[in-house]
C-alpha cells in the first residue's frame, strides 16, 4: 500500500499506526472498519468449562510474533487479568502463523492461539478444545480495516466510496441471514472446507459479535487500540485519531444501506 503497489489494504489496524510512527507524510488512513473483536481463540488440550485465565499460569502457549495484533491482544488480556506474559507462563513464538495448529498436535505446549479454521479443525480432529474467545475476552477492538494512502483518499473519493459501500451491503447480509446461508455463499472460496464445517466456523464469528454492522470507525476503539499498543510497548508517541482514521465514507455507506 505504501510502496503504491496497492490502492486499498486490508490488515490490521495497528499496521497504520506504525507507518505514521516512522514519519510518513503520506500515511495509511482507515476509512472503513469490519471487525469489532479479536477472531482467535485460545485451545487447549481438552475442554474446560470452568476456565479462567489465571489457570495459564505455569503453563506453555503456542502464541503469535511480537508485535502483532494476535499477541499484543493475548499479553493484554494476560495483563488484564493479573498475569505477568514474561513471568508467569512460556509463550512460544517461534512457531510461523499458520503453522500452529500442526505444531500443536505434536508439540508438548499446554495451549494454543488459533484463528478459524484452524481452531474447529483441531476440535473435529479430537487433538484440542476451544477453552475461551480472546475476542470476548479484549474487548471491542478494531482488529481489521480498510485503508488507503491520504493521498489516494483525497484523489479518488468516489473509489474509496463506491467500495465502502460494497462493503457495507456485504455487512448487511452478514447480519440479516443465518450463518448456514451464509456458508454456502462463501463455499466457493474454502473449497476445501465441507459447508457444515464453515457454517460452524461462522456461526462461532456471529455469536461474539464479531462483525461491525457498520463500517464507521469510532474513537473509542481507536483508544483502546492505542492502549493494547501501548502495553505491549509499540506506541512511541501519541498518535491522533483524525491523522489516521475518517468517518465520512463509512458514514455514507451506513446511511444509503439504510
Amino acid at each position: 500500500l505504501i510502496s503504491g503497489d496497492a490502492q486499498i489494504g486490508f490488515m490490521g489496524s495497528e499496521a497504520s499506526i506504525y507507518v505514521y510512527q516512522e514519519g510518513s507524510d503520506d500515511p495509511a488512513v482507515n476509512f472503513a472498519q469490519l471487525t469489532q473483536r479479536a477472531g482467535n481463540f485460545l485451545v487447549g488440550r481438552q475442554a474446560e468449562e470452568d476456565f479462567k485465565w489465571q489457570d495459564l499460569r505455569g503453563k506453555t502457549v503456542l502464541g503469535g510474533r511480537a508485535g502483532g495484533m494476535p499477541q499484543m491482544v493475548f499479553e493484554y488480556i494476560l495483563k488484564k487479568n493479573g498475569l505477568d506474559p514474561v513471568n508467569d507462563l512460556t509463550i512460544d513464538q517461534s512457531i510461523s502463523f499458520g503453522l500452529t495448529a500442526a505444531a500443536f498436535t505434536s508439540s508438548a505446549a499446554d495451549y494454543t492461539i488459533e484463528f478459524e479454521p484452524f481452531a474447529t479443525t483441531l476440535e473435529m480432529e479430537g487433538s484440542g478444545a476451544v477453552v475461551a474467545s480472546l475476542g470476548t475476552e479484549s474487548g471491542y477492538v478494531p482488529y481489521t480495516a480498510y485503508s488507503a494512502r491520504k493521498s489516494y483518499l483525497k484523489q479518488h473519493p468516489e473509489v474509496i466510496q463506491s467500495f465502502t459501500n460494497a462493503i457495507q451491503k456485504g455487512l448487511d447480509y452478514v447480519n440479516s441471514h443465518s450463518s448456514e446461508e451464509i456458508a454456502k455463499v462463501i463455499s466457493p472460496h474454502f473449497k476445501e472446507t465441507p459447508v457444515d464445517k464453515l457454517a460452524l466456523i461462522v456461526e462461532r464469528y456471529k455469536s461474539q459479535d464479531t462483525w461491525k454492522e457498520d463500517t464507521v470507525f469510532e474513537e473509542n476503539s481507536f483508544t483502546l487500540l492505542k492502549r493494547i499498543l501501548e502495553e505491549a510497548g509499540e506506541l512511541k508517541a501519541e498518535v491522533p485519531y483524525n491523522e489516521l482514521v475518517t468517518m465520512d465514507f463509512s458514514k455514507k455507506a451506513a446511511k444509503n444501506s439504510q
